[in-house]
Order: structure tokens, then sequence, then C-alpha cells
């Protein structure tokens, strides 16, 4: 329960802080710094947390959908409510995440077989 206490502490960090920090003090690097969100940083995170997500999936399954969620309710507060391309990211992120944590709890399985 701690680490999924911790990784939703970074969620809303990432998700609906650096949105906010991005629209208050980028000014003309504003764009530069969306598109470092968009396509590095959220997709990056959204790997991390399917990855421990997949280690302890029967407690940690709503992960991937909590991050998703938080990046919609980040993006649609800050930039523009009800953007529907922001939809289209956030259901990237969940696909990323969820598959992740499938890959990550076959290879966490597979170990334990091969182990016994």
């Amino acid at each position: 329960m701690k680490r999924m206490s911790i990784l939703i502490i970074l969620a809303i960090f990432l998700m609906i802080g650096c949105p906010w920090l991005a629209v208050t003090f980028a000014g003309g690097a504003g764009m530069a710094i969306c598109f470092l969100l968009f396509f590095v940083a959220n997709p990056l995170f959204a790997v991390v947390s399917g990855i421990f997500a997949g280690k302890n999936m029967k407690q940690l399954w709503s992960l991937p959908i909590i991050i998703a969620g938080l990046y919609l309710a980040g993006v649609w507060l800050f930039f523009e409510m009800g953007e529907p391309a922001f939809l289209l990211y956030g259901s990237c992120y969940l696909v990323i995440g969820v598959l992740t944590m499938l890959v990550s709890a076959f290879v966490k399985n597979r170990k334990f077989i091969e182990k016994n």
C-alpha cells in the first residue's frame, strides 16, 4: 500500500502539477515543455507505473487507470476543457500502462515458475 501511495503522489505531481507549471511559468517555451511532457515524461511514467503494477497486480491493477484519469484532469483543467485530442493521449497512456503491467506480471510469473 505504501508503494501505491508514493506512485499516486508522483502521478499527481506529474500529471496535474507539470501542466500547471507549464501553463504558469513556461512563457515562450511552453510548447516545447508540452511536447516533452506529452511525448517523453508521461509515457515513461506510464511504463514505470505499469512495471510496478505488474509486480503486485492484485493490489495495484488500478494504477494505469488512475494515471490516465489524472492526466485527463490535469490537461483539461489547465489547457482546454473537453479537448478530444487529450482523450487520445490519455487512452494511449492507459494502453501503455496496461500492456507494461501485463508484460511485467508475465515476466514475474515466468521467473517464479522457472525457479520451482
